[in-house]
């Protein structure tokens, strides 16, 4: 691809010093990426050697793909199990490619999911307009679950554990969500409801296994009968039906 990309060749981690060129020297998009995915989320079951994504372009340019996995850390150092492939290709507009990602040797835990990344970036073709111009090289980054083949269940089937209380820090209210689960959680709605008041929360971090997350719900007030309300992200990228849940009040 040389001479069609000129940051095609800048793979990690000399991607910085690449997209500070290409500010430079592009044409000006609009910062959504023109590429698309098939997939909000990926599940790599550890019976299984590799899992797929497509990546789709539906644009009208041509555009250098790169692909890797990293962790929430979000660096070029960690070691990760696992390999795209191609990590590297050209996409044309209205063209498809599937990226298969390989597992490697791997020592993760056996009782829980462990949270990885599978990161896309797109890199615009050089422009022949005349000129000082810009364009930004999108990133897409998605979650990438490795589940044990040990866990039979979906990560939706033990929702009805989640403990809700009403916890105070530094003199202020939050609701503390606990996850005795092995699979993670994902927030897409939650919401506190009691007598007289009312809070939606937005934004909300992500629950590990095993763990706990303290959401900040300004203005609710210890009260019995508080209840939350919540949905969560399925293993599809879709939604599971509104639950309930009593929130406890700690002495």
């Amino acid at each position: 691809m040389p001479g069609l990309f000129p940051a095609a060749a800048c793979l990690r981690p000399f991607m910085g010093a690449c997209m500070a060129i290409l500010l430079y020297t592009l044409p000006i998009t609009s910062a959504q990426a023109a590429l698309a995915l098939n997939n909000t989320r990926l599940v790599f079951h550890s019976d299984k050697r590799n899992t797929t994504v497509v990546v789709r372009n539906p644009s009208t340019q041509t555009y250098a793909v790169q692909t890797w996995i990293n962790t929430s850390a979000d660096d070029n150092t960690t070691a990760v199990p696992f390999l795209p492939a191609p990590q590297l290709f050209k996409l044309l507009p209205g063209k498809e490619q599937l990226v298969q990602i390989n597992g490697l040797p791997r020592t993760l835990p056996d009782d829980r999911e462990s949270l990885f990344f599978l990161n896309v970036q797109e890199i615009p073709e050089a422009s022949d307009a005349p000129g000082n111009t810009l364009n930004i090289a999108m990133r897409t980054r998605i979650k990438m679950f490795y589940r044990p083949q040990q866990l039979k269940d979906s990560s939706t089937s033990q929702l009805k554990s989640l403990k809700f209380s009403l916890i105070e820090k530094n003199g202020k209210p939050y609701l503390r969500v606990d996850n005795p689960s092995p699979f993670h959680v994902t927030f897409i709605r939650l919401n506190v409801h009691g007598p007289g008041q009312q809070h939606k929360l937005r934004n909300t971090a992500m629950v590990a296994p095993f763990a706990a997350q303290n959401y900040p719900v300004d203005g609710i007030t210890r009260t019995a009968g508080l209840r939350a309300e919540f949905s969560v992200i399925n293993d599809y990228g879709g939604y599971t039906t509104p639950l309930t849940s009593p929130i406890h009040l700690p002495n």
